[in-house]
């Protein structure tokens, strides 16, 4: 290298370092910002898409080309507004890191309700389930999609439980399936506290299922600390989202979700803790209340792209 390619080269580091200092951001923290903004992804079901054209115009609007697609839409309609949905997103540029699954008669009107008919746990509606998660994860297959994500339920805290075993074997089935089509699963966290959580999926001794961890989701349950939860469920993390909330006041009943860094998540420790657990993977922005999706969306990616840990 010649000494005026050198030389070149020192003054654009230097101009770089100075224009930086100039705006009060240190090269190290637009490295980081850099990091996180090729980790976002936004949950496909957050922006309340009525077709797959209307997700991709909401999606632009955020900044974010990544998402986490819904795939019972696409089973739904695969002949309608979601049809050839992976070509289409392809042409928009728009990447699908992971997919999510919902289970028949999820009622989340109160903590009571999805207790008593989230995930793979009631009776009556597994036979449907069971029949969903096989179409969809033939579609997840064809995608190329490397995670699925989902709510298994809430899950018992003891072995003793009537339904423990039940449940074991219910979601060893399910990760045979998606093992047998190279596709990890994460459990999404909140409906049990993490000790429950880690036990179980020891239990479980599946080495294609993890936990998609959402931190919001331990306050919104009231189900402990997200930072101490993260620390505890680190080694089982396949993806995150996104997400903020403030606990309730009134045991039993739901927190409350707000746009993310006004709520009670300890941001800089939760990226710490994920640090620590080395995770690098996708971080997947969540927005479930309220009715402005895309501005809170693209104001959470805003937050995460300056958080300087």
């Amino acid at each position: 290298m010649d000494n005026d390619t050198t030389r070149r080269d020192f003054l654009k580091a230097s101009l770089a370092g100075a224009v930086g200092a100039a705006l009060g951001t240190h090269p190290r923290h637009a490295a980081a910002a850099a990091d996180v903004n090729a980790r976002l992804a936004v949950c496909s079901w957050s922006l309340q898409p009525s077709s797959a054209d209307d997700l991709f115009t909401k999606l632009a609007a955020t900044g974010v080309s990544r998402i986490q697609i819904a795939l019972d839409p696409i089973r739904e309609h695969a002949k309608g507004a979601w049809a050839d949905f992976a070509a289409r997103a392809k042409g928009r540029g728009v990447t699908c890191v992971s997919g999510m699954i919902g289970t028949v008669g999820e009622d989340y009107t109160t903590l009571e309700s999805i207790k008593k008919t989230g995930g793979v746990v009631p009776d009556g509606t597994w036979p449907e389930t069971w029949k969903h998660i096989q179409a969809d994860a033939e579609i997840a297959q064809k995608m190329g999609l490397p995670l699925v994500t989902f709510h298994a339920g809430f899950l018992p805290h003891e072995e003793s439980d009537p339904s423990f075993a039940k449940l074991l074997a219910r979601l060893r089935q399910v990760a045979d399936l998606f093992a047998a089509k190279t596709i990890e699963i994460g459990l999404e966290t909140g409906q049990e506290e993490a000790g429950t959580l880690a036990s179980f999926l020891k239990k479980l001794d599946r080495a294609n299922v993890g936990v998609n961890f959402d931190p919001a989701n331990m306050i919104l349950y009231d189900k402990g600390d997200p930072v101490a939860a993260l620390r505890t469920l680190g080694p089982w993390v396949r993806q995150c989202h996104m997400k903020d909330a403030v606990r309730t006041k009134t045991p039993g009943t739901w927190g409350e979700e707000v746009r993310l860094g006004t709520g009670q998540v300890e941001w800089k420790g939760f990226f710490r803790a994920l640090d620590a657990a080395g995770f690098k993977g996708t971080l997947s922005i969540e927005r479930e209340a309220g009715n402005q999706r895309v501005a809170d969306i693209r104001a959470a990616r805003e937050y995460l792209e300056k958080l300087v840990v």
